[in-house]
């Protein structure tokens, strides 16, 4: 059984097409989202319906409950090019979807931590980016689960840690949106350092633990870029191109 992982798609189009590509090259069996599916200034409505055909199921992600549930006028520009794009079905679609899905036996997903879709699992704040937090840390945030997988996403940051006594805590990276900068509370920056669409496969054949392998896809990214420019937003362009924000590189 071999299961593919997706996260953080954010509306880039191209990058979901080259993963679902080399998905389909990998043989994996199924296919889950961890939500983000279209908030940013590229192809929400494009990418919605490639789920959607594709009957790939998923969870909800804060940026999803953001476009689906929030007031036009209280949005931000990358949820409000998302709402304007995609049909008032397609919002309710996003508003409706779980924060929490059992993939499969013993396998559980959400988008960020189990209360909440903004609180970081895996990762903290420090020095203005994001890091892995201790595993007692980690341990802390999850609290009680039966189950032996876990999957994350929200942090765009690929990581996996195998907790001792618990489960493996899998984050797959973003699809779609290689760097960000977050403002709200402890500002941040994640950054992967490269323009690539990121995914990961669990082999769950393996014994004891399942094979995790954390997967970096080359697709137009330059596409992407000049799209977010069209609409506006050169940071995001900068972000496609290279992995990093502009705001780090100063």
């Amino acid at each position: 059984m071999r299961l593919g992982v997706i996260a953080d798609i954010h509306g880039n189009f191209p990058a979901l097409e080259a993963v679902l590509a080399d998905l389909a090259a990998q043989h994996v069996d199924h296919v889950v989202d961890l939500g983000d599916r279209v908030s940013g200034p590229l192809w929400p409505r494009e990418t919605h319906e490639c789920l959607i055909a594709r009957g790939i199921p998923g969870v909800r992600g804060n940026h999803d409950r953001q476009v689906g549930e929030g007031k036009r006028e209280r949005l931000g520009p990358s949820d409000s090019h998302a709402h304007d794009a995609i049909a008032p079905a397609q919002r309710a679609f996003l508003a409706a979807l779980p924060m929490r899905l059992d993939v499969l036996p013993g396998i559980e997903a959400f988008h960020a931590s189990p209360g909440s879709d903004e609180r970081y699992l895996l990762d903290d704040i420090l020095g203005g980016r994001l890091v892995r937090a201790s595993a007692a840390e980690i341990a802390r945030r999850l609290g009680v689960t039966s189950a032996h997988i876990i999957l994350c996403g929200h942090s765009h940051r690929a990581d996996f840690v195998q907790l001792s006594g618990g489960p493996l805590i899998l984050n797959p990276g973003s699809v779609g949106c290689p760097a960000y900068d977050d403002q709200t509370g402890w500002p941040h920056v994640s950054e992967a350092g490269s323009p690539h669409a990121r995914y990961a496969i669990l082999d769950l054949a393996a014994s004891p633990l399942p094979n995790v392998e954390l997967r970096a896809i080359p697709y137009d990214f330059e596409a992407a870029a000049r799209q977010a420019a069209r609409n506006g937003r050169r940071e995001w362009a900068f972000a496609l191109r290279t992995g990093f924000m502009p705001s780090s590189q100063a």
